[in-house]
């Protein structure tokens, strides 16, 4: 007798395709956690890195530049904010939506204020000039819509 497709399978063959696409779904479940952990921890160091540079030598010349936009030189200090707070809890995965929302706010700041002029600019290359930077906000965005999966202290904004 033709199973259900007309190939007169035996039963043992015909929910393979169902068995299958759900050890598939279980294993995205798990490898979807783990990119989440991957993307999660690798942008949560990679802008940790630049807000340690910033402790050592200050953010005096953010302020310089805050004040010629005409904003308070103090706020340079939120800095600290985006590439320090957010970061860590980036890394540990707790309010990781906030934090990645800081991060991506943090980019678009520094990109405002140290690289429009690059805003539409090649490098030597033929990639975009503010490649990093754009790269750093848009994986921000990205976990700030996705949270940060499983594997993390977790919490309601995770």
């Amino acid at each position: 007798m033709p199973d259900a497709m007309g190939f007169g399978l035996p039963a043992a063959f015909t929910n393979i395709e169902a068995s299958h696409n759900f050890t598939w779904n279980l294993h995205m479940t798990k490898s979807d956690d783990t990119g989440k952990l991957v993307l999660r921890v690798a942008l949560g160091i990679l802008i940790l890195l630049h807000g340690i540079a910033k402790v050592g030598k200050g953010v005096d010349g953010i302020g310089g530049m805050l004040a010629s936009h005409g904003l308070p030189a103090a706020m340079a200090y939120l800095v600290y904010v985006g590439e320090i707070l957010a970061p860590v809890l980036l890394i540990v995965g707790l309010f990781t939506r906030p934090a990645a929302l800081v991060v991506a706010l943090n980019m678009v700041v520094a990109i405002w204020l140290a690289h429009m002029k690059d805003l539409g600019a090649l490098n030597g290359q033929g990639g975009w000039a503010l490649e990093l930077q754009g790269m750093f906000l848009f994986s921000a965005i990205a976990i700030a819509l996705f949270g940060g999966g499983r594997f993390g202290l977790g919490g309601k904004y995770n």
